[in-house]
């Protein structure tokens, strides 16, 4: 059984300063833990990263081996029929990997609410940043930095930066910084949640949040 959770935050500017208004986020979680819908959509996704190519020969495909290396009887030695059998050196692999696709199902509404819970749980981490897509008009790793110390983010730790749109100058002025993910709203996941130490969200992504994930 589902509840509703109401949280409230108020958002910040770039300079760090608080805004005279709030934001709200409704999420909808389990009344019991909802744990194990996140380990699920955390495989699902692990599994679907899986390139599956990896392959062996088996004896029939490795190259060469059409003659028998010598007669049947009378040589002393161990009868053999090919010098491509797996039991010798260059000869092909018994039950070895062959590609393959891994895929794990996961209901919609599973997901959402897998999400939902991962983001209620780190509702403690998350900091509103008004307009970010927008007012980083200039690729500067150094003023995407200014903007960390002004709103107290600490970089020595993960940071997921969520936003509605990736625009390029925000995406220049973070691909520099090791601790920083930059992700759409859109394209959120359980693994890049779980990761994080700390959360930026726009309301932009916030309202993108609302339409994509929430009832």
């Amino acid at each position: 059984m589902t509840v509703q959770k109401f949280i409230k935050y108020t958002p910040l500017n770039i300079a760090g300063k608080p805004l005279d208004y709030t934001q709200e986020l409704t999420l909808s979680v389990l009344e019991k833990s909802g744990n194990y819908l996140v380990h699920k959509d955390l495989l699902r996704h692990q599994n679907s990263q899986r390139q599956g190519t990896v392959s062996t020969k088996t004896r029939s495909e490795v190259r060469g081996g059409g003659r028998k290396p010598w007669k049947q009887k009378g040589t002393g030695r161990a009868r053999a029929g090919s010098n491509r059998s797996p039991l010798w050196k260059g000869g092909g692999v018994i039950f070895g990997p062959k590609p393959k696709t891994v895929s794990s199902k996961l209901n919609k509404k599973e997901r959402r609410l897998a999400l939902q819970t991962l983001l209620y749980n780190k509702k403690n981490n998350i900091l509103i940043i008004d307009n970010l897509e927008n007012e980083l008009t200039e690729s500067k790793t150094k003023n995407f930095l200014k903007i960390c110390t002004d709103c107290g983010i600490d970089l020595q730790q993960r940071v997921l930066v969520i936003v509605s749109k990736k625009t390029m100058s925000l995406k220049l002025s973070t691909q520099n910084l090791k601790n920083v993910e930059l992700i759409s709203a859109s394209n959120l996941n359980t693994f890049s949640l779980l990761k994080a130490k700390q959360i930026i969200l726009t309301p932009l992504a916030i309202n993108d949040i609302k339409e994509i994930y929430c009832d």
